[in-house]
């Protein structure tokens, strides 16, 4: 994927170069929110950004399940913009959790250890990739990019 990523970047760099900044700038943001979108709706349905499934939560006991919390989907809330945040300029274009979501995601992101609650056990969490890109991300960017130099 990587090497996709460095074809793309090579193709379409130099004509990207030849605009404007404010012209960059606003290519730049129209493509963050393009893919924040992407990344909310592969959150909203549960897949990692190849299309792959998450790995499901563990199974709770029903007498240690406390609500309904336990049969909910994952990310609910870190997925909402006040969280995940879509940012563009000249130079970039850039989709970052934020604040205490940027902490759970990455230990999600990464299949990291952390601690349940302050005074609970510690556990290892699978790796569920919340931010990414696959074959469709690099896809849209490309139609994008070339919309936007048409004039369209």
């Amino acid at each position: 994927m990587t090497d996709d990523l460095t074809a793309l970047e090579d193709w379409l760099g130099p004509l990207i170069r030849k605009l404007e900044p404010s012209e960059r700038r606003r290519l730049a943001r129209d493509l963050a929110r393009h893919l924040r979108r992407g990344q909310v709706e592969n959150i909203k349905a549960q897949r990692e950004p190849d299309g792959s499934a998450y790995t499901p939560r563990k199974r709770q006991r029903a007498r240690d399940r406390a609500g309904a919390i336990r049969r909910r989907a994952m990310f609910t809330k870190i997925r909402l913009p006040r969280y995940l945040k879509a940012k563009g300029n000249a130079h970039e274009a850039s989709v970052a959790f934020t604040h205490n979501a940027a902490r759970i995601a990455r230990i999600h992101q990464y299949g990291l250890r952390d601690q349940v609650n302050a005074d609970g056990p510690s556990v290892e969490y699978p790796q569920r990739r919340l931010i990414g890109y696959g074959r469709h991300d690099i896809e849209s960017i490309r139609d994008r990019v070339l919309n936007h130099l048409a004039g369209e």
